[in-house]
């Protein structure tokens, strides 16, 4: 049923737990995953950064993803699914609309995130990527709250790449 997994991770234990979940239904349905993160300039865009200041922070970002999707490719890989990943650049706008749109173009049969599992007033004044990916998503969306398992968060994949 699904084939294609979409999993946002950005190396929190959230998007750990979303990984994980994402593993389990991947192996249990014969899917492959893309791994995404986006890298989000909106945050950089004061204007007290500039220049090369501005370039040499987002350039650290960037290799930050990268390292991130890789440690996150080989610890999904270990489980025996098949695996890519891809690094999205978010200009401006919420990081939900790259998300969004990368499950309509690859395209994606379920999309799977971490989330907090905040509800009323913290939900409301943090807001939630997850939810805005829910809301918008072209494709079914499974939200993973933190609070869900017991098992090892994937979050470890961070030093098992380095092994």
């Amino acid at each position: 049923m699904y084939k294609r997994i979409l999993v946002p991770i950005d190396g929190s234990a959230q998007s750990g737990k979303g990984l994980n979940e994402a593993i389990e239904l991947a192996k249990q349905h014969g899917s492959q995953i893309r791994l995404v993160h986006v890298l989000n300039r909106a945050p950089l865009a004061s204007p007290d950064i500039t220049g090369s200041r501005f370039d040499t922070l987002f350039e650290q970002m960037r290799e930050d993803g990268r390292l991130l999707l890789a440690s996150a490719e080989a610890y999904v890989r270990r489980a025996g699914v098949p695996v890519d990943m891809k690094l999205l650049n978010a200009p401006s706008g919420a990081i939900s609309e790259f998300i969004d749109q990368e499950a309509s173009e690859w395209p994606a049969d379920l999309i799977v995130c971490g989330t907090h599992g905040r509800q009323g007033i913290l939900r409301a004044v943090l807001g939630s990527e997850a939810e805005q990916i829910f809301r918008q998503s072209p494709v079914p969306v499974l939200l993973v709250p933190t609070h869900l398992h017991s098992k090892p968060l994937a979050s470890q994949y961070a030093t098992d790449a380095q092994d």
